[in-house]
């Protein structure tokens, strides 16, 4: 017998040109999938899902609100430096200046603004933002609703603080029922009314800052004689100073 025929089958190496040929081939397969998910840029009308699960447009307003002016109260129920502003229905916005007291002679050009907002469709509070300047600098303050602007003061509502810059500038920002404000008093049960109702109780209708101890204010005021005041809690009855910055008015300013 003779000796069995083996042949010697070759293979080819691929090609640098073959290679190039299949990353031609792979990148248009890879650009086509790309084009049948192409993005089409989407108009500015925005959609949200309806009731039965279709889109449907939302239309915006192509008009800016009314504003107007509110009435609030009547001739000889308001001070005259109340000042109501232009506002969208049912927002009231409502201002009023704060005078210098007991800082009047060392401090003539102090001034504050209050400023009062009230939605009544979105909060059940009112918004309310008391701005000083020329104050007396780094001294902190609280303000507080009266019955009346002047001494006695009678019922009163503490609302907050108010601290000075180095500048004597200062803000604060209070979130509080302010319109229909009132004290009442158990032992003596009443109603009083204003611009605003009736309330059970004593309406509040004023705003001052007082100083909020009376060791502080005899130091600014540079009388070591004044007496002490109730406008702040603790510290004993009568720890906070005098009145520094009233609203001046005998009609309501709230």
């Amino acid at each position: 017998k003779g000796r069995p025929y083996y042949t010697r089958r070759t293979f080819a190496l691929p090609t640098r040109s073959m290679i190039a040929l299949l990353v031609i081939a792979l990148l248009a397969l890879l650009l086509t999938a790309c084009d049948s998910n192409t993005y089409s840029p989407q108009s500015n009308t925005a959609t949200k899902p309806s009731g039965s699960g279709n889109p449907s447009t939302v239309s915006f307003p192509t008009t800016a609100p009314q504003l107007r002016v509110p009435a609030f109260g009547n001739a000889g129920q308001i001070a005259p430096t109340v000042k109501v502003l232009p506002s969208v229905a049912p927002t009231l916005i409502v201002q009023f200046p704060l005078f210098p007291a007991s800082v009047k002679q060392l401090f003539p050009n102090a001034s504050g603004l209050v400023t009062v907002f009230q939605n009544p469709t979105a909060n059940d509070f009112d918004t309310v933002t008391v701005n000083v300047q020329n104050m007396p600098p780094g001294i902190k303050f609280t303000v507080f609703y009266t019955e009346i602007s002047a001494k006695p003061f009678g019922h009163g509502e503490y609302v907050g603080d108010l601290t000075t810059r180095s500048d004597g500038t200062g803000e604060s920002v209070f979130h509080l029922i302010t319109f229909v404000a009132f004290a009442a008093d158990n032992r003596n049960p009443g109603t009083s009314a204003d611009q605003s109702g009736t309330a059970s109780g004593i309406q509040l209708e004023h705003v001052g800052m007082w100083f909020d101890g009376v060791g502080t204010a005899r130091e600014v005021l540079h009388n070591p004689g004044l007496a002490g005041t109730p406008f702040d809690g603790g510290h004993g009855v009568l720890h906070a100073g005098p009145q520094a910055m009233t609203d001046g008015q005998a009609l309501p300013v709230i």
